[in-house]
C-alpha cells in the first residue's frame, strides 16, 4: 500500500537529511555550495566560506541546517530539545517499573527518587563532591508525567520564538546557561534549610520567559507592550502557584528568570549580521553543546555509584 503524498514528501526529506548528516549525497552530481551562515556561494569542492570562514562540515551553522532539514520548520533546536526531554522521561519510566516503583499514578504524578537521582537530578552535597553535571541534566529530568507535559507544552510555544530571534547557536546557549543559573541558585540558595531533589526544565523555560521580557523592553510599540504584560502575568502565577503547591523549585524559576532578563540585555535581539558575530554565536552554541554531552557522559559514569 503506497503511502500518501505528503508522507512520502516527508520520508524523502528525512532520507535526504539523514544522507546529508553522514556527507552522503547519493547519486547526485556535485553542486556549489550556500554558506550556512552567511549565504555566500562558494565551489565545489570548498570546505570553509572565504567571506566568514564557517567550516561548510563541522560549524554549528552546518549542523543547524541539517536538523533543520530533518525536523523541520524554523526551530531544530528547540524540537531537539523536546525529543530528548521524551527520550530521558521514557528512560526514567522504564526504570521505575523496573524498580517497582511505578505502581498506580506514579507515572503521573512522582517517579522514583533513586532513579531520577542515578540519572543525575540536583543534589546539593552530590554537586559540593564532585557532579557538577547535575546543574546540566537535572534539566532534562521530570518527576511525572503532568510534570512533563506542562514544561514542554510551555517549551513548544516559547521556544521556536526564541530561537526565531537569536538563531539556533545562541538560542542554546540561553537555554542551557539560564537553566544551568537556575539550579546553581536552588542549590546554593542560604534560604533553603535542607537539601532538596530537583528536576525539570522549568528554570531554563523561565529563562527563555526573561529573554522575551528583555526583548520587550527593547523594543516599542503597544504589541510589545501588551506582550510584556501577559508575560509578566504569567511569571506572577507561576510564582504563586510555586508557593501554594509543594515541591516546587521556585529558586530555580527565579535564577533562571534573573539570568534570561540579563542575557537577553546583554545580547542583540536579532540573528548575528557579520563574520565576527557569527563565530562568536557559533562559540556560544558549540560551548552550550559541548557542556550538554559531557554532562550526560559523566551521569552514565557515575550511574552505578554509591547513594549519598
Amino acid at each position: 500500500m503506497a503511502l500518501p503524498y505528503q508522507w512520502q514528501m516527508r520520508v524523502n526529506r528525512w532520507r535526504s537529511a539523514m544522507s546529508g548528516l553522514f556527507g552522503g549525497g547519493g547519486d547526485q552530481q556535485p553542486r556549489p555550495k550556500i554558506c550556512p551562515s552567511c549565504g555566500t556561494l562558494v565551489g565545489i569542492n570548498t570546505t570553509r566560506c572565504y567571506q566568514c570562514g564557517t567550516n561548510l562540515t563541522f560549524s554549528m551553522a552546518a549542523i543547524n541546517r541539517r536538523f533543520s532539514g530533518f525536523f523541520g520548520g524554523r526551530a531544530p533546536v528547540t524540537t531537539a530539545l523536546l525529543i530528548a526531554n521524551l527520550l530521558i522521561f521514557g528512560v526514567s519510566v522504564v526504570l521505575t517499573l523496573q524498580a517497582g516503583q511505578g505502581g498506580g499514578l506514579r507515572i503521573l504524578f512522582g517517579l522514583d527518587g533513586e532513579v531520577l537521582y542515578r540519572l543525575g537530578a540536583l543534589w546539593a552535597p552530590a554537586i559540593v563532591h564532585g557532579e557538577p553535571y547535575r546543574l546540566v541534566t537535572a534539566m532534562f529530568l521530570h518527576g511525572g508525567l503532568i510534570h512533563i507535559g506542562f514544561n514542554m507544552m510551555v517549551l513548544m510555544d516559547i521556544g521556536p520564538v526564541v530561537e526565531e530571534v537569536y538563531g539556533s547557536a545562541r538560542f542554546l546557549f540561553l537555554y542551557t546557561a539560564t537553566g544551568i543559573a537556575g539550579y546553581i541558585l536552588s542549590a546554593f540558595t542560604p534560604f533553603r534549610p535542607h537539601p532538596a531533589l530537583g528536576v525539570g526544565a522549568s528554570g531554563a523555560i523561565l529563562g527563555l520567559i526573561g529573554v522575551m521580557i528583555a526583548i520587550t523592553t527593547r523594543r516599542g510599540g503597544s504589541s510589545m507592550q501588551a506582550l510584556r504584560s501577559r508575560l509578566i502575568s504569567w511569571v506572577v502565577s507561576i510564582f504563586v502557584f510555586g508557593f501554594i503547591m509543594s515541591g516546587i523549585d521556585n529558586w530555580a524559576h527565579f535564577g533562571g528568570l534573573a539570568a534570561g532578563f540579563l542575557l537577553g540585555k546583554m545580547f542583540a535581539d536579532r540573528e548575528p549580521m557579520n563574520p565576527s558575530e557569527l563565530k562568536r554565536a557559533h562559540a556560544l552554541g558549540w560551548s552550550a553543546a559541548i557542556v550538554l554531552l559531557a554532562s550526560f557522559a559523566f551521569m552514565i559514569l557515575h550511574f552505578r555509584d554509591p547513594l549519598r
